[in-house]
């Protein structure tokens, strides 16, 4: 059973989440502020975390930062209406998804299932059997251990989203790939269209990279339309 640990201030909210996702199989933790949840995460190590932005004492930006300090756990952040720019900082810390407030609890179920397969790499999250390692300029995409080598060999942490977006663009070289057409492949329409989410994730998908972002010469910006990643991809 897989643990979901919910941070949320608000306990009418707090104890919908929990209720829900109970009924749909997961073991759920609550936590009511920043340093609760920091305790949870180290203590109850949860395989995700609903995190809501606006905690009182450590915000939810701070347990954020704090977790990807040591950890690719991943993270749907909850935001309020009027919060656009924490919720572009929170996704530039790393959290993997995002889900604005009011939210239907049915939509909070897809997304952390869908963060969840992208994490683990369970069955249905790829539609063909990859490849035991994708090359390109120097670097290693190994899929099967979901894992990022850098040209000297060492590895480079992903969350589960920035693995998506590398595997996305790695399976299309050369070809430009539009801000829809790479939210329609990371994760499906019903996520509702944000720019900007996109920009946030290659601009972190870069500095791991080490690809400049003022003149990138991997992951190349198409003015108008959208990304590309001008490299030679090997599989093998």
């Amino acid at each position: 059973m897989r643990t979901i640990l919910v941070v949320e201030d608000e306990m009418k909210i707090a104890r919908l989440v929990r209720d829900y996702l109970q009924h749909a199989g997961f073991d759920v933790l609550v936590a009511g502020d920043g340093e609760s949840a920091l305790s949870s995460v180290r203590g109850a190590k949860p395989d995700l975390v609903v995190l809501d932005l606006g905690l009182p004492g450590r915000d939810g930006l701070d347990v954020t930062r704090e977790i990807r300090r040591t950890s690719n756990l991943p993270i749907v952040i909850l935001t309020a209406r009027g919060e656009e720019a924490d919720r572009i900082v929170g996704l530039e810390l790393g959290a993997d998804d995002y889900l604005g407030k009011p939210f239907n609890p049915r939509e909070l179920l897809a997304r952390i299932r869908a963060v969840l397969r992208r994490a683990n790499g369970e069955p249905g999250a790829a539609k063909e059997p990859p490849a035991k390692a994708i090359r390109f300029s120097g670097w290693t995409l190994e899929p099967a251990r979901r894992r990022l080598l850098n040209p000297d060999g060492a590895e480079v942490p992903l969350t589960g989203g920035e693995y998506e977006l590398l595997q996305v663009l790695v399976e299309r070289p050369n070809r430009v790939l539009t801000r829809d057409m790479l939210m329609d492949l990371l994760r499906g329409r019903q996520a509702g269209p944000f720019d900007r989410a996109i920009d946030v994730a290659v601009s972190r998908l870069r500095r791991k990279l080490e690809d400049d972002g003022r003149n990138p010469n991997l992951i190349k910006t198409v003015r108008g339309g959208g990304y590309v990643l001008a490299a030679t991809v090997e599989k093998g």
